[in-house]
Formats: C-alpha cells, sequence, structure tokens
C-alpha cells in the first residue's frame, strides 16, 4: 500500500496550523508553496515503513515524526537555496522560494518550517509523551549542531572539509532519523536502525552526486552539475561514474543486511530495493559501456 496520501494528509494539516487565524498572508503562502509538490517523500516513507515494520501502534505519533523529518528537509531546501548558499533559481521544476517571494519571506519560511516540525512532535505528545520526547530528542539531534543537517551546511565554510564528517552530517543525518524515528514511534528502541538509516544515507548521497554529474537542469528540476561549479567533493570525482555505481550498490546491499530482525523484516527489505531502482541513475549512453 502506498504512503504517499498517509503522508500528504499529514503534511496538509500541519501546513494548515501553520496559516491559520491572522496569519501573514505571502509567508502562509510561501509555507505551502516550499512543501508542495513534495516530490518523493523519501524520509517519511522510510519513517512510516520503519514503524509500520515495527507494529505501528501509534499511528498519530509515527505521522508526527514522518511530518517532522519532511517539514525539516523542505526548510533545508529553501535555505539551500539562498543566494547565501547554493544561489540556485530552480527547485522542483518551479522557482526557488527566495526567487518566488523575495529573500527576506524564504528565510522567514525556513525557519518557521523548522519550528514547525517541532510544534508538530510537541502536539503528539498528548497520543504517547515518552515517545513524543525521544523524537524530538533525535530531531534535534539530526538538525543542528554538531553532527545534523546545520553542521553539514556549515561544513562548506571550511577551508578544510572531513569528507565523511560532511557527507554524514548534510544528507546522512535525516535518513537516520528516519529509520531511528521510526522506529521510536513504533516504541522500539532506535539505535538499532541507526546502521540502516545511515547506509541510505550515504546511497542517497552517492546518487545524487552521480545525478548531478550525468543529468542536465532539465531532468533534475533544479541545477545541475553544482558539485563541479562549486568545487564540492563529491563520489565521482574520487571514483568515477562506473565506480561510484558499483559502491552505490554495495551500500544498498548493506543495507538491506542492516535491518533488524521485525515483524515487517520482509517489507522493508522490499522497500529497500525500490528506492535503490529509484536511485540508480540510469547512465547516458557515453557512460555505458
Amino acid at each position: 500500500m502506498s504512503l504517499k496520501p498517509r503522508i500528504e494528509a499529514a503534511m496538509s494539516g500541519a501546513i494548515r496550523l501553520g496559516q491559520a487565524g491572522s496569519a501573514p498572508p505571502r509567508l502562509a503562502s510561501a509555507l505551502d508553496y516550499a512543501v508542495s509538490p513534495g516530490g518523493a517523500r523519501i524520509r517519511p516513507t522510510i519513517c512510516l515503513s520503519v514503524a509500520l515494520a515495527c507494529g505501528d501502534d501509534r499511528p498519530g505519533v509515527a505521522d508526527a515524526a514522518a511530518t517532522a523529518i519532511e517539514l525539516i528537509h523542505c526548510a533545508s531546501l529553501v535555505h539551500d537555496d539562498m543566494p547565501c548558499f547554493d544561489n540556485a533559481d530552480i527547485r522542483r521544476g518551479k522557482p526557488a522560494v527566495h526567487r518566488a517571494y523575495g529573500e527576506p519571506l524564504a528565510l522567514l519560511t525556513g525557519d518557521s518550517l523548522i519550528i514547525m516540525a517541532f510544534e508538530v512532535l510537541a502536539r503528539a505528545a498528548v497520543l504517547d509523551p515518552a515517545r513524543a520526547i525521544e523524537l524530538i530528542r533525535i530531531l534535534g539531534e539530526s538538525s543542528g549542531m554538531p553532527g545534523g543537517i546545520c553542521a553539514g551546511q556549515g561544513w562548506e565554510s571550511e577551508a578544510q572539509i572531513d569528507l565523511r564528517a560532511y557527507h554524514r552530517a548534510k544528507t546522512g543525518a535525516l535518513f537516520t532519523a528516519a529509520t531511528r524515528m521510526g522506529a521510536a514511534a513504533a516504541g522500539e528502541e532506535p539505535d538499532a536502525w541507526t546502521e540502516l538509516g545511515a547506509r541510505i544515507g550515504e546511497a542517497f548521497q552517492v546518487a545524487d552526486d552521480l545525478r548531478d554529474a550525468l543529468y542536465d537542469e532539465a531532468t533534475l528540476g533544479k541545477p545541475a552539475h553544482q558539485d563541479e561549479i562549486n568545487g564540492r567533493p563529491n563520489a565521482v570525482s574520487e571514483l568515477g561514474v562506473r565506480g561510484a555505481i558499483r559502491r552505490l550498490e554495495d551500500i544498498l546491499s548493506g543495507a538491506i543486511a542492516s535491518i533488524p530482525s521485525c515483524p515487517g523484516e520482509a517489507m522493508l527489505c522490499d522497500m529497500v530495493r525500490k528506492t535503490a531502482e529509484r536511485l540508480t541513475p540510469v547512465l547516458p549512453a557515453q557512460h555505458i559501456a
């Protein structure tokens, strides 16, 4: 069963709360613009998949976890696209938020989405206070310093970049949060799920490096070749296209092997395989031997 309707309903509910009452109309509009259309919703899908595999005995708590992760992710995209960072004009095939609404509102949109994520988790405390507190802790660790997505963005301002720490924070942190929060939302120990999230995050980073190197802006729905333009370390420059593809395959095999024993283990294996198929780029003709 597709989890997309469940995710979209939870996301829409959170955004509506942020637009209620006497909210500034343009900022209220920007909130919806920043999160929709939602793309693949990979992180909340992983979160809910883990929760389901662990029994999903508190669906409202799992929905809050998935929504909070996606709100943080969308906020990071809004901020990443701004002129002070990537200076990207296109996101998901349409003008980036700062191009559509201006830089001041883009900054406030990202900030509002971050705050909204934690508000969503706080509201879930009425369903299970202990689980909600654990979810807030995990998301905070994955969003800030020293190892969350803020740290990942911060590495780009350093003269010397620790590549593993950079990728682990910038891309991996929210994937690790997705598996850990999915388990915590279902009342399971989150630490057992850290490796799966870390491996999926690493795979996503390698796949993203490949797509950035191989595809054009029209295909990506965002500016292409940003790693080369901005001089960022990446898997393609380090390993070559073929080497990066092999690395991606190895990571995803390890991800499947790392899935803890649980009632929904077979379902999760299938989810990881489908994620692998979705992530692996189709090589252009010049790269096919």
